[in-house]
């Protein structure tokens, strides 16, 4: 097994991977980043672990529209809506974080 240290949100992660998929963990760590550091531009500093988590939520978003056969819409909202999104995730987020503090 391989370990690949990777750049997120300007912070190191060393990641294990099968041998020869290291390149392909850089570039999914790339794509990861720019979700994490636009979620950042959009509400702020609000700790890694949301940022991750609303990263990931846009992830999953996309990935379940792809899999209706529905066209991705640009990951850059429209000023008028990032409010509204980025509410919503915070939300979700502070959610997650009680389920997460009661275990």
């Amino acid at each position: 097994m391989a370990t690949v240290t990777v750049e997120i949100n300007g912070r190191p992660y060393a990641v294990g991977c099968a041998d020869g998929q290291e390149e392909r963990v850089r570039i999914l760590a790339e794509q990861f980043d720019g979700h994490v550091r636009q979620v950042s531009a959009e509400v702020g500093h609000v700790g890694d672990l949301r940022l991750f988590l609303m990263a990931g939520l846009m992830l999953a978003d996309e990935l379940h529209e792809v899999r209706l056969g529905n066209p991705v819409a640009p990951t850059v909202a429209p000023a008028a809506s990032s409010d509204g999104v980025a509410e919503a995730l915070n939300a979700v987020a502070a959610r997650l974080e009680k389920i997460a503090q009661g275990l």
